[in-house]
């Protein structure tokens, strides 16, 4: 089994102070209870068609101030 990693141990604080303003915002909401149930319940409405991709994820975009780059896959 891996090792359970402790986000407030000394390393674990290196680790953030190496990420961009981007990467730390992505993991501060990542751990965010009501942002991921948000983000959950946003993606099953995408999912049974109650919204569409682009009408979900700028709701979700506005509702916590985020801007999302452009997909350029």
């Amino acid at each position: 089994m891996p090792e359970r990693f402790d986000w407030r141990s000394p390393r674990a604080a290196e680790e953030l102070m190496r990420l961009s303003q981007e990467q730390f915002a992505s993991e501060f909401l990542r751990r965010n209870p009501a942002y991921r149930e948000d983000y959950h319940n946003t993606q099953h409405g995408i999912t049974f068609g109650t919204l569409s991709y682009q009408d979900g994820m700028r709701a979700l975009a506005r509702r916590w101030g985020l801007s999302f780059r452009a997909h350029t896959g």
